[in-house]
């Protein structure tokens, strides 16, 4: 079973926290407002874990935090703890399904489009540049200055940065408090903000109704982590093992890392669930990524005539 922190222990980079602090809308305006380096009204109060799905048949994905301010821009906002090597592409799956649902059926002015920012916050350098923030539009390869204009910002911001070229004291005083979050650490900081995020943020950690809520949700996770290894096992049971793991157990996992996904969960995530090895859980993900308008069998039948041409 994996390590279970308390809720005063967590930082900014769990993710229940990072939930909780963002429905504050004072919260998020700032935080927003620090790393964009500009003043932001928020039009609509913080949805966390907002749903998005392009059709009830298909896999959906859970955004951390969106938002939407005055101008109707959109923000999503991401906390990612593990490397799992596809941040990238998977900032593309939320920028993509965030502008299936920009526009009303019907709409024909593209123009009519939200400028939408994608944000994700990791503790590790995605790029291996040192940078702190790393921002990315769309601009023309044979004409570098022609930008395309699409109203699509991707940014990544790294807690570990070194390079502190380009961005404000602020947003590094607010990256190291996103994995570190403590009174500690806000009292080093020179930024009133950031003084200020802490106060909000003691606040949520001493509420009793969070603490509870914490716990549900803790407990929720243990019951089903225990519930999927249960099934494994017994279907690895009924049917042997076979080089150290048969065939209809592997395909009971393969079958509920599918399921997992489809729930939106990530690889740690599901690895922690089936309490199986996060490298062989992220190959089935990375392979399940690319089959998911396949059937579940299909699916399958694919992956061990992959893994038989690896032999």
């Amino acid at each position: 079973m994996a390590f279970h922190k308390a809720l005063k222990d967590l930082n900014l980079l769990d993710r229940f926290l990072f939930a909780e602090a963002m429905e504050d809308p004072v919260i998020m305006q700032m935080v927003l407002e620090i790393i964009l380096g500009r003043e932001i009204i928020l039009k609509y109060p913080p949805q966390t874990e907002k749903e998005q799905r392009k059709s009830p048949l298909l896999r959906y994905i859970r955004l951390d935090v969106w938002a939407m301010d005055t101008e109707d821009t959109v923000y999503d906002t991401e906390v990612q703890k593990e490397d799992t090597r596809n941040l990238p592409k998977r900032s593309r799956l939320y920028q993509g399904l965030i502008d299936t649902k920009l526009l009303e059926p019907g709409e024909v002015d593209f123009n009519q489009m939200n400028d939408v920012y994608t944000i994700i916050i990791t503790p590790f350098d995605i790029f291996g540049k040192g940078l702190y923030c790393y921002t990315f539009r769309m601009r023309c390869d044979e004409d570098t200055e022609l930008a395309l204009n699409d109203g699509a910002t991707r940014i990544f911001l790294n807690t570990h940065g070194t390079d502190p070229a380009g961005i404000s004291s602020e947003l590094i005083e607010l990256l190291h408090y996103i994995e570190h979050t403590t009174e500690e650490v806000s009292n080093a900081c020179q930024s009133d903000r950031i003084k200020e995020l802490q106060r909000r943020i003691a606040a949520i950690k001493s509420s009793e109704v969070i603490g509870v809520k914490y716990m549900q949700e803790w407990e929720e996770k243990v019951i089903e982590k225990r519930k999927a290894r249960e099934e494994g096992l017994e279907e690895g049971r009924a049917e042997g093992r076979k080089e150290g793991r048969s065939e209809g157990a592997e395909y009971k996992i393969f079958s509920l890392i599918r399921k997992k996904m489809a729930k939106g969960c990530n690889p740690e995530e599901i690895a922690d669930i089936l309490e199986e090895d996060l490298g062989y859980v992220q190959e089935v993900y990375k392979f399940l990524e690319s089959q998911m308008d396949r059937s579940e069998e299909a699916s399958w039948d694919r992956w061990r005539e992959n893994k038989a041409g690896e032999k």
